[in-house]
């Protein structure tokens, strides 16, 4: 019986986490290769359940495999997703108008498209800050516009699609 629940709980994570990575293939737009993923995930996830409801003893370990497997499966899909799938982000900033944080980030490599903005209380100008930033960077921008303008107002969205333009190649 214990070898079952191991193998129940294994193989749990492997469905679980090929179940997120296959989420992610779908919204990032790789369909076939989604498809791939989800017969397999799910060729793996009717061998293991048709297991576990076979079995001709009722034991409580079998259900906190089955659940376990999953909640691991789930954490290690995400670890999964966030190494090896790459992504970017588009990035807006709205910021009191000044050079020096535009040259900043400039200096440290990312590109910065500037657009005046009016904000509620118009008597200190702004400007937009868009940038389009790769996932990996973004904590090291996101510290960086901390230590410029601590009240800076970010905006984040992943990007599902990006054509030409400029992304960070050196960190300073």
């Amino acid at each position: 019986m214990g070898g079952l629940v191991l193998k129940i709980f294994l193989i749990r994570i492997l469905d679980v986490s090929m179940g997120t990575v296959r989420m992610i293939l779908t919204v990032k737009g790789k369909k076939i290769i989604a498809s791939i993923v989800g017969f397999i995930e799910i060729s793996i996830w009717f061998a293991i359940v048709r297991e576990a409801l076979n079995t001709s003893t009722s034991n409580i370990w079998i259900i906190f495999a089955y659940a376990g497997g999953f909640a691991v499966g789930t954490l290690v899909g995400a670890m999964l997703s966030e190494r090896f799938i790459k992504g970017s982000l588009n990035v807006q900033v709205i910021t009191k108008r000044n050079k020096k944080i535009i040259n900043t980030l400039r200096d440290y490599g990312y590109a910065v498209s500037v657009i005046d903005v009016q904000g509620k209380d118009d008597k200190q100008p702004k400007s937009m800050l868009i940038l389009e930033v790769n996932k990996k960077d973004f904590n090291h921008l996101q510290d960086l516009i901390r230590k410029l303008d601590n009240k800076a107002f970010i905006v984040v969205n992943e990007t599902k699609y990006v054509q030409n333009g400029y992304f960070r190649q050196n960190a300073k």
